[in-house]
């Protein structure tokens, strides 16, 4: 079926950002927009209107040049979900092997006849860039350590689901905060929201200076976690154990871990959540992702819905 409803037009009426590049850059009420406009998708879903002809006509072209697995697909189902039509591309095999700029080839698939672009890149900034240098829409797919603005998003949207309001919340982010762009992008969201945010972590994996950004530090996760409504647990990135960051992957799990010892002086209701690919047994252990506290696959379903609502809010073809 073929339609936009009432509440659709609304919020698209009142959204003005063309493009997408991190959660810093939105309000609270851009951001409730895109939820509500997720939850909007995820109602029609449950009617079963799972396909929308919302960008038809409309080409969104994938440039990933970091490895994905979720958001890649994520997006790309998103895009299908609404009728759009889409390029994928990976930098392997491409013509940046040849020599060509990142922007040119931006600016080609562009040509092609291209209305938004999703883009990964390794390069903190990336998504900056191409939004100064083309003119269609921008959506930032993660860039370097900086932000993941649709993870962000659908973390949010996915407390918001089960809890109503991340108004009051005491939600913990816990690993590497320093190299996280998912912890920098939630950090935005949920404080702008007016949840009690928590970044817990080894003392060398949180940035200096980061309760500039309205959060509370913390060390030790057995003291903090009676309090926690919500606890997101970060991956660690194997690499910066090389880099003598921490002292071992047994002593992060034994210390950060969350296994089922620990979920026990944790409150009832509390709420696990991770943003994937998860290390079973170091940052969460196996009874725990599978068990009932866990909404890890809610995420995932909602990761869907949250990047078909920022798809069609940015999409220029389809403004009221």
């Amino acid at each position: 079926m073929n339609f936009v409803t009432d509440t659709d037009n609304s919020i698209k009426k009142r959204w003005t950002k063309r493009h997408l590049l991190g959660l810093e850059y939105l309000s609270a009420d851009e951001i409730t927009m895109i939820l509500d406009q997720a939850a909007e998708f995820k109602r029609l879903a449950e009617q079963g209107e799972t396909k929308l002809g919302l960008l038809r006509g409309t080409v969104v072209a994938n440039l990933f040049f970091e490895p994905s697995t979720r958001t890649r697909t994520s997006f790309g189902l998103a895009a299908k979900r609404l009728s759009a039509d889409t390029v994928e591309f990976s930098a392997a095999g491409s013509s940046l092997v040849k020599g060509e700029t990142f922007i040119d080839t931006a600016r080609n698939i562009e040509a092609m006849g291209v209305d938004q672009v999703v883009v990964r890149h390794s390069t903190p900034g990336a998504p900056h860039l191409l939004a100064q240098n083309l003119n269609t829409s921008v959506l930032n797919a993660g860039d370097g350590t900086h932000e993941h603005p649709t993870q962000a998003l659908l973390d949010i949207f996915t407390i918001r689901e089960h809890r109503g309001t991340l108004q009051g919340l005491t939600v913990a982010l816990v690993g590497d905060i320093s190299h996280s762009r998912v912890a920098r992008s939630n950090i935005w969201g949920l404080t702008k929201l007016g949840a009690r945010v928590i970044v817990c972590g080894p003392a060398t994996l949180i940035p200096q200076h980061v309760e500039k950004l309205g959060v509370e530090v913390a060390t030790n996760l057995d003291k903090i976690l009676p309090e926690l409504d919500c606890i997101n647990l970060l991956r660690i990135q194997f690499e910066r154990q090389r880099s003598g960051l921490f002292p071992s992957i047994a002593e992060y799990a034994h210390l950060f871990g969350m296994n089922g010892e620990r979920l026990k002086t944790a409150k009832d209701d509390v709420m696990i959540l991770a943003p994937g690919p998860i290390n079973r047994g170091v940052e969460i252990t196996p009874d725990v992702a599978d068990g009932g506290h866990s909404v890890i696959l809610d995420q995932v379903t909602n990761g869907l819905l949250i990047r078909m609502a920022c798809l069609y809010l940015l999409n220029p073809k389809n403004s009221p």
